[in-house]
């Protein structure tokens, strides 16, 4: 593909695979964010948990995720498929939604969290192996921004679902919870009817251990790869789960209808740029837009310590969705650009992994912190381990290769 027409027509030069993962993660988005915007509310006010206790699941819910795509990578790998096991982990995200409201305490939730978690641990390293299957190197970073972009469009469809809802049945948590079924299912059917698996995502069957994950193939992802998890691993320390994002609009006054708003804020900058951040990382270095990415949650941090009430919290809010957007599908790019493409499902479920239990340990800590010294405390704790992981970014090493 020549470069006039790369710049011309990028969404027109997109594989129409990439569409539809983009939309598959769109629809599920939609059904997950409409209850995670309520949820923390839903434990910390109504059932009475505690922000530890709401730290503890988020964690535990997001490593368990983590601890999946590690094994579901390295199996599509060995399968040299991943669209069945993509199909399997949505498919099993949209059988668990009905528990949500059907909930009648803390444990129920913790099992639908859980059983919902297991699901995207499932399909997310072979689905982000196979953006990189189903897309032209030159348009990669791209393909990640669109897809991440198109995810985000959900996540804020979601909780503005959750708002208009929650006016139209007078607040009722549970009755407003079903209605994200019916999303997570259309997720199912466009990942079955849009998206064709390429052939080069079947390599040559070749011995492997159980579930396909060897100690060789974790030492042939190379040393860039290692530095780019080393980097994502504390950016995760930094970046704790949003329902604190969520708990502090609450705390400085927000109405409990208008919680949901949060997340339409954060996902809505997030989608925003996402995009364009991946059409810069196909024109530019992604390392320093990813370092530009990493320092935006400094200010973010800073202005969430200091906010003294929900419209201060929401700008706040704003350029966390900014940083969102303007890192995680760089960081997707270059986990792709540092694997090898043979070992690409390994090396997102190795990364997810990472990333998933540093999440695990933040959450707690956040929660633990809140609950000793206060919101600010988190906040400020968050905004200096971004500031460490972008120095760790600065002494990293060039990746030596981009897979194709």
């Amino acid at each position: 593909m020549r470069a006039s027409e790369l710049g011309a027509a990028p969404i027109a030069a997109m594989p129409r695979g990439v569409w539809a993962l983009g939309l598959t993660s769109l629809f599920m988005d939609f059904s997950s964010e409409l209850i995670h915007s309520l949820l923390p509310i839903f434990l910390v006010v109504t059932l009475g948990a505690s922000p530890l206790l709401l730290g503890l699941l988020e964690g535990v819910a997001e490593a368990t995720a983590s601890f999946a795509k590690l094994f579901s990578g390295a199996l599509s790998d060995r399968m040299g498929r991943r669209k069945p096991l993509a199909l399997l982990g949505y498919g099993m995200a949209a059988l668990t939604k009905p528990l949500f409201p059907l909930a009648a305490g803390v444990g129920t939730v913790f099992l639908a969290r859980f059983l919902d978690r297991l699901g995207k641990g499932i399909r997310g390293a072979p689905r982000d192996a196979l953006v990189a299957d189903i897309t032209p190197l030159e348009l990669r970073a791209s393909a990640y921004g669109l897809r991440q972009a198109l995810d985000t469009v959900g996540a804020f469809l979601g909780p503005l679902a959750a708002m208009a809802l929650m006016w139209a049945f007078a607040e009722d948590v549970r009755t407003v919870l079903w209605f994200a079924v019916i999303p997570a299912v259309i997720c199912v059917l466009v990942l079955w009817l849009g998206v064709e698996e390429p052939e080069r995502s079947r390599p040559p069957a070749r011995p492997r251990p159980w579930l396909g994950l060897a100690a060789a193939d974790l030492r042939a992802l190379g040393t860039a790869y290692w530095w780019i998890v080393a980097v994502a691993v504390l950016l995760s320390l930094a970046r704790f789960s949003e329902a604190f994002l969520v708990l502090r609009a609450q705390e400085l006054g927000m109405a409990l209808a208008l919680v949901p708003l949060v997340m339409v804020v954060m996902s809505l900058v997030y989608s925003a740029t996402a995009w364009p951040a991946g059409r810069m990382g196909d024109r530019f270095d992604r390392r320093l837009l990813l370092l530009l990415g990493i320092l935006v949650l400094v200010p973010a941090d800073l202005l969430l310590a200091a906010a003294a009430g929900p419209a201060a919290a929401l700008l706040g809010v704003a350029v966390w969705g900014l940083h969102m957007g303007l890192s995680q599908g760089l960081l997707a790019t270059l986990v792709a650009d540092t694997a090898p493409a043979e070992r690409r499902g390994t090396a997102f479920g190795v990364f997810h992994l990472a990333t998933g239990v540093a999440t695990l340990l933040a959450s707690l800590l956040a929660g633990f912190l809140w609950d000793l010294y206060g919101a600010a405390a988190t906040f400020l704790a968050g905004g200096g381990l971004a500031r460490a992981s972008a120095r760790l970014l600065l002494v990293a090493p060039r990746p030596a290769r981009l897979s194709a």
